[in-house]
């Protein structure tokens, strides 16, 4: 885990650091939230890779998120699981954007999730069609909880 602080979530027992990075390396699903001009939120479902701290999604330049960013670079991310039991790390930080190896990195994002054959094929076709970029999320605050330890802390 990188060096961003951490805070304990009242209700339910925190992750060690093992236990974030193990998590974070499932193939789950995050949600991430950028400012709109009006003040909503934005909220979009994007796979993922954890990468020496950061957390890394690949999208395309046209989208919203990235307009977002673009004005406020301030994010929120929250990748849950899908069990029973609720285990949640929830990421307040900063977004940066990056354009330099953005197929290689997308490649290794979607190898997370289908099988590596396809995920170079799956990358060249969105490139193909979109300009593509890195979201690079850098964690400032983060916050997990496991309530398969019980409740409370």
């Amino acid at each position: 885990m990188s060096q961003q602080s951490t805070t304990p979530y009242p209700q339910a027992k925190p992750f060690t650091p093992a236990e974030a990075e193990a998590f974070l390396a499932r193939p789950l699903i995050a949600k991430l939230a950028t400012h709109n001009a009006d003040g909503t939120i934005h909220i979009a479902p994007l796979w993922f890779n954890y990468q020496d701290g950061d957390i890394l999604f690949g999208t395309q330049e046209m989208t919203h998120k990235i307009a977002n960013i673009k004005r406020d670079p301030r994010v929120t991310v929250l990748v849950d699981g899908v069990d029973p039991v609720l285990q949640a790390v929830m990421i307040y930080g900063t977004a940066h954007l990056e354009y330099d190896e953005v197929f290689a990195k997308r490649i290794a994002i979607f190898e997370k999730y289908m099988p590596a054959d396809q995920a170079a094929g799956f990358a060249a076709s969105l490139a193909s069609a979109y300009e593509p970029v890195i979201i690079r999320v850098k964690p400032q605050r983060m916050i997990t909880f496991d309530y398969s330890k019980g409740m409370g802390i």
